[in-house]
């Protein structure tokens, strides 16, 4: 159903004032894949609507402010490996910065999100996702702060050897010792904890021992949609107490119930054809849009994240919403919302349920800000009472 055109013109100009801060798009990644970060050949000044969710046009359409940019590496890849394909993507979002000044800003900080905005530029940040990105050395993860990254997202699809995923059989439990030397030391240094992807157990244990606001980057409630990659209601009430913020994603597998088990389908069918199921390149979606063709998809909507949101308004307050849509690290996305250029159909469909102004500029820009200034300020009070860990895995864990 189209959103309401004078809601859509309400959405349009609340974004103008109050853009959207995204906590999760992999564009770095379906570089990597697509074009081996040649980054020509996919001119993100230019539509590229035949080739990926995001563009530049297509984020200024979006109402757009703020980019945490997934420096995603796959769990395939360990070791020394997987720090070089974080250090690959690192570069690339650092590349497209350097292509695009008019319109991207790096960004490290709360103030620069502010800065970038009242430029009329989007701040772009990093978010590396999946804790195997360190290789378990607490050194490493001080190097990608430094490199500019913002949050991590303790897992990915499978345990690290220091927390449990979400979608792996449990190993540890929730955090290990190492696990809790790791979010400490994220705290010291103002790196957001991403407990996107990790088990219910691994978000309890990083609530429990954090002493600064968590993120989920891309998240939305399990008590809508119950798949394991949501976040509990127990965890959603707890939320106030640490000041975080849970990010609704849009992945229909997520938010719409009947999704599940066709997405389950879709992913074996990309296996049968030597395909990873989050291959996006083209012969990627070919194969999926032919199995779409046979076996026709359940459509989620944007009343469909609608009503996650709300859930998780009532479960953990406004203070501690926000957006995170994973453009361009999903297959499929709902109707209204299939590229970067939907928020304002979202922002429509809340209005039509009478979310106040004042909420969804909460939503879409200030309590992204604020979680991340708050960060900040932990981290200089932490800083002034311990130098940095020189814990290892072996030495808590062994």
């Amino acid at each position: 159903m189209a959103a309401d055109a004078g809601l859509l013109a309400r959405a349009r100009e609340l974004l103008a004032e109050h853009p959207v801060v995204d906590g999760h798009n992999d564009l770095p990644w379906a570089l990597r894949m697509q074009v081996a970060y040649d980054i020509a050949q996919r001119d993100i000044s230019r539509d590229q609507s035949a080739h990926l969710h995001t563009d530049i046009p297509r984020l200024r359409s979006g109402g757009v402010g703020a980019q945490f940019w997934s420096v995603y590496v796959s769990t395939e890849l360990a070791g020394d490996a997987a720090v070089s394909a974080c250090l690959e993507q690192i570069d690339v979002v650092r590349q497209l910065a350097a292509r695009y000044p008019q319109d991207l800003r790096l960004a490290t900080s709360a103030e620069e999100m502010e800065a970038a905005r009242s430029e009329g530029r989007i701040a772009s940040l990093m978010g590396a996702e999946g804790g195997h990105s360190i290789a378990n050395s607490l050194a490493t993860l001080r190097a990608l702060y430094e490199l500019g990254v913002r949050y991590m997202t303790l897992t990915h699809n499978d345990n690290t050897d220091w927390a449990d995923s979400a979608t792996d059989e449990p190993r540890h439990g929730g955090l290990t010792r190492f696990g809790e030397e790791v979010v400490g030391e994220m705290n010291r240094t103002g790196m957001l904890v991403d407990l996107s992807h990790v088990a219910a157990d691994t978000m309890r244990d990083a609530l429990r021992v954090s002493e600064a606001p968590v993120i989920f980057s891309h998240s939305s409630a399990r008590a809508v949609c119950g798949h394991p990659r949501n976040v509990p209601d127990d965890v959603l009430e707890a939320l106030p107490g640490n000041g975080g913020v849970a990010m609704a994603t849009f992945v229909p597998k997520f938010v719409l119930p009947e999704a599940v088990a066709w997405t389950q389908a879709a992913d074996e069918n990309m296996r049968a054809h030597g395909l990873h199921p989050l291959d996006t390149g083209e012969h990627g979606m070919r194969v999926q849009r032919e199995f779409e063709r046979e076996h026709p998809r359940p459509d989620a909507d944007a009343a469909t994240v609608a009503d996650h949101l709300d859930h998780m308004r009532e479960a953990a307050g406004i203070d501690h919403l926000g957006i995170g849509g994973d453009y361009d690290g999903t297959a499929f996305l709902p109707s209204q919302l299939e590229d970067v250029s939907g928020y304002p159909n979202l922002v429509a469909e809340l209005l039509r349920r009478n979310w106040s102004e004042a909420d969804l500029a909460k939503l879409t820009w200030r309590n992204a800000v604020r979680v991340l200034g708050d960060a900040e300020a932990v981290a200089r009070e932490l800083r002034g009472r311990r130098g940095p860990s020189v814990a290892t895995i072996d030495a808590l864990d062994g």
